[in-house]
């Protein structure tokens, strides 16, 4: 069992079909079941069931993932501990949600560059719940969520509170009843949105159903949507307060249990933390410090 059979077992876990998986690793098939033969062999295991739509995890693959995952991660970390030096560099692969990554991070991805121009820095934009599941899964050093997020594996720094508010196109200042907003489309991120859980959560409370909900993939496209009076949509008030300013829509507010949201910064607990991400978190820290912000890392158990 080597690592190359680990990482060909994971990629057709993961793809759920032979073919998939060598045309993923740019392997031909034979190679790639020939591996995953050899695994069985070795563990004495059947790790996946064969069926006329691909492949699928048997009892002793699903175990054999979770290991494998904690392997390579285990000599990933071991390498990024040999090579780390007090000069940050190297890769750093950090999440985002597509407002945050919007509205917060330019100033942070700036300066860091700036200071570290050796670090490999990469950005991926995504829901909350994606962005939690791809820090789990080793995929991300670090990702910025909405919060408080309960895990045991991992820790969190509180970087803002935000409040989000219901956007529309509407210039009357006001509306008499939730009701008239709710004659057009809402506009939300794609499931896994923490947004859209907290917008669909207080219409459930306020008995209310929408004419339609539409997915955008992006940011800029759903605000072009609100200011063209095609949609509403929830979203922090320091994404759009410009764009209030400037009498191109108008925010409502939502109750307190609806309406505060917290951007936490998080990563996992047996995570080796580089000079690299150090120095990253210092410099959220000392942004959010600066902005008058309370940080804090909390360890929950």
């Amino acid at each position: 069992m080597d690592t190359t059979s680990l990482n060909v077992f994971l990629t057709v876990a993961k793809e759920g079909n032979i073919s998939k998986a060598a045309k993923e690793l740019n392997f031909v098939q034979s190679n790639v079941t020939a591996k995953i033969k050899q695994l069985e062999a070795d563990l004495d295991s059947q790790l996946f069931y064969r069926h006329s739509k691909g492949v699928t995890p048997s009892q002793a693959g699903k175990t054999l993932i979770e290991y494998a995952h904690r392997i390579l991660h285990l000599l990933e970390e071991t390498k990024k501990a040999v090579q780390d030096s007090p000069i940050p560099k190297g890769t750093l692969s950090i999440g985002s949600m597509e407002t945050t990554a919007a509205v917060r991070l330019p100033p942070i991805l700036a300066g860091y560059h700036k200071q570290f121009p050796e670090v490999n820095l990469s950005l991926t934009t995504g829901p909350s719940e994606y962005l939690v599941q791809a820090v789990l899964q080793y995929d991300l050093d670090g990702a910025f969520v909405a919060g408080p997020i309960d895990h045991p594996d991992l820790l969190q720094q509180t970087i803002l509170e935000e409040e989000l508010v219901l956007v529309t196109d509407d210039q009357k200042g006001e509306f008499n009843h939730i009701n008239e907003l709710m004659r057009k489309p809402i506009l939300v991120f794609r499931q896994g949105c923490s947004y859209r859980s907290r917008l669909e959560a207080w219409l459930r409370l306020e008995g209310l159903l929408p004419v339609k909900v539409m997915e955008f993939g992006s940011l800029e496209a759903i605000l072009g949507c609100v200011m063209s009076g095609f949609g509403i949509s929830l979203l922090p008030r320091s994404v759009v307060k410009d764009l209030q300013s400037r009498n191109s829509l108008n925010c409502y507010s939502l109750p307190n249990d609806f309406g505060k949201v917290s951007t936490v910064f998080i990563h996992r607990k047996d995570l080796f933390l580089t000079s690299a991400l150090k120095r990253f978190i210092d410099i959220v820290h000392l942004n959010a410090t600066e902005k008058g912000q309370e940080t804090e890392f909390l360890a929950k158990k």
